[in-house]
């Protein structure tokens, strides 16, 4: 077969094959096999997050290899290799998860270090659990060479009782069980049959939150994300994103050409109308840093705020990734966007197309069911919504989907306790009262270290039957799995001289969804004039330390380094 011929004289890889003082670097590719054209052609890294830790991860080795078939039938030299991942349902309720946002950062710089470190020309990147994907995505606009993103896919439903079930169902029937309602037999019967398969946790959580950013921000094919993991089918995509990439690579398209200040409001308009993860409010801030974006937890809410909620997945909804699927996925939710004016449709995107030629090719309409004409939405106004107030300057987050206009307003006195652990023993213990509003600090990106998820916490309390009963607020996070009225990334979190630090038993709280407002009954002398020393973590050496002395503000997207605006280089001209 002829081979393709293609310029290396500006291309990163030129660096290691090309001339002869080159020569030892092509010994070591010919150990591997690699024949000479291969050399002389562009290298392309194909990066996974493949581990045995959780089942998100496992079938990514299998896709990477339907990824190489097509960087070769587009006349690359893939070269794969793999990165770490903290998957949050196994990390969730204890020490575990103060890695899990870390390991975010981890996951970029790997893949920026093993990209600089061996020259490669541009990357395909896959990626299945919450914190890999933007890892991943914010290592592509980080080195902006020719870049397509390809998610792992989602996990089957389980059946459990004549109904399908998820991950979420098992953390809620924790709660139930601490309160008597399910017998250790009944829990151990669901906690089997809940994650059937490969693939990401099912519902609008974190990852297919993230997923369907992927999508809407241009970085993976249009459908991509759609399929679950053990389909087979997905392997079509895999071959087709290695095709992608050496068509971008020709063009010379590279990540921050795809990631726009405008690709970031449509990637907000569809984690709003899909009712996704409030994590999404930490994800996109820290993708747009590494474009040197200005677009923080403000412009994200903004976006939130004017964006119908017409997509009826769990955990607010009835229906899962495989349910969003086979009704058309993302290409048919950003259609009914388009529908309304709400998606810039001259986005570049991984085909090589802007994303309103993308849409055009797309034939599936809203099906009523799982998508709904945007003309009659669930509700009017994103399922995601921002707060602001005395309590937050910086901001806070909460997810309304499911919830009624009733539900998004709560007033009620402040239960303060200094870490999740102390929460979720109250909470097992049913020493907190209805009407509370509880209160999580010291779990914030500095001074959890680690920024932890609360979704032990919140289902159990879903599971008792008072998630809709109390409130709770944290300077932490919340899973996507998490329900009920719980707010998130209060900023500035407690060790940065938060208000939230100064909260005691008793004090008032009003939050109100609808206003977007979080509130205390206290003077502005008042909380000026309380004092409140952080909590002393336990981490005061190794990566988590690391991670606490550079991680910035949670409205940033918690990110570890300047960003953009500071280079002086960009990698893919070096």
């Amino acid at each position: 077969m002829l081979k393709k011929k293609f310029d290396k004289s500006r291309l990163p890889s030129r660096h290691v094959t090309e001339g002869p003082a080159r020569a030892p670097h092509r010994s070591y590719y010919y150990a591997m096999g690699i024949s000479e054209d291969e050399i002389a052609q562009p290298f392309i890294g194909v990066a996974t997050c493949w581990n045995e830790a959780a089942p998100c991860n496992i079938a990514l080795n299998r896709q990477a290899q339907a990824v190489k078939m097509g960087v070769k039938e587009g006349f690359g030299t893939p070269r794969e290799f793999t990165t770490i991942t903290v998957t949050d349902g196994i990390a969730m309720g204890h020490e575990g998860m103060r890695s899990s946002l870390a390991s975010r950062e981890a996951i970029a710089d790997t893949v920026e270090l093993t990209m600089r470190g061996h020259c490669y020309d541009a990357i395909v990147g896959l990626a299945g659990c919450d914190k890999s994907l933007p890892g991943m995505m914010m290592a592509m606009v980080r080195l902006n060479v020719p870049s397509v993103f390809i998610y792992g896919g989602s996990i089957m439903p389980g059946r459990f009782e004549g109904r399908d079930v998820t991950v979420q169902d098992v953390f809620e029937a924790v709660g139930r069980h601490q309160a008597g309602q399910n017998s250790d037999e009944e829990l151990r019967a669901l906690e089997k049959v809940a994650c059937p398969s490969a693939g990401a946790c099912g519902g609008q959580f974190t990852a297919n939150t993230m997923a369907c950013v992927s999508e809407a921000i241009g970085l993976a094919l249009l459908n991509s994300s759609g399929a679950p993991a053990p389909y087979e089918s997905r392997d079509a995509y895999a071959t087709a994103s290695g095709l992608a990439v050496m068509d971008l690579l020709e063009r010379n398209i590279r990540a921050r050409d795809v990631v726009t200040r405008k690709s970031l409001e449509n990637a907000a308009r569809v984690v709003a109308c899909t009712g996704g993860s409030t994590n999404a409010g930490l994800h996109l801030p820290a993708i747009a840093h590494e474009a040197g974006i200005d677009f923080d937890l403000d412009d994200v809410c903004e976006i939130f705020r004017d964006t119908p909620y017409f997509v009826d997945l769990k955990p607010g909804g009835k229906y899962v990734a495989k349910d969003l699927y086979e009704v058309g996925g993302v290409p048919v939710v950003m259609k009914e966007l388009r529908k309304a004016g709400l998606i810039h449709e001259d986005c570049m995107t991984a085909s090589g197309q802007t994303m309103g030629e993308a849409l055009d090719k797309i034939e599936g309409e809203a099906d009523g069911r799982v998508i709904y004409p945007i003309e009659t939405p669930i509700t009017k106004t994103g399922g995601v919504v921002g707060l602001k107030g005395n309590l937050a300057p910086e901001g806070a987050i909460v997810k309304v989907a499911g919830m009624s206009a009733e539900e998004q307003v709560f007033s009620g006195p402040a239960r303060v306790f200094e870490c999740e652990e102390d929460a979720f023993e109250a909470v097992k213990a049913r020493t907190y009262k209805e009407g509370e509003v509880i209160v999580i600090r010291n779990e914030g990106p500095a001074s959890g270290p680690g920024m932890r998820e609360m979704l032990a916490t919140t289902a159990a309390l879903s599971g008792q039957g008072m998630g809709k009963k109390v409130a709770l607020i944290t300077d932490g996070r919340f899973s996507g799995a998490t329900r009920g009225f719980c707010v998130g990334h209060v900023g500035p979190e407690s060790a940065r001289g938060g208000p939230i630090g100064k909260l005691r038993d008793g004090d008032m709280i009003t939050i109100d969804a609808i206003k977007g407002e979080i509130s205390v009954d206290l003077s502005d002398e008042e909380l000026t004039a309380r004092e409140y020393v952080p909590r002393e973590t336990i981490y005061s050496s190794g990566a988590l330390w690391k991670y606490a002395q550079l991680v910035g503000s949670t409205r940033l997207g918690a990110v570890t380094h300047p960003g953009a605006k500071e280079e002086k280089h960009v990698y893919s001209d070096l």
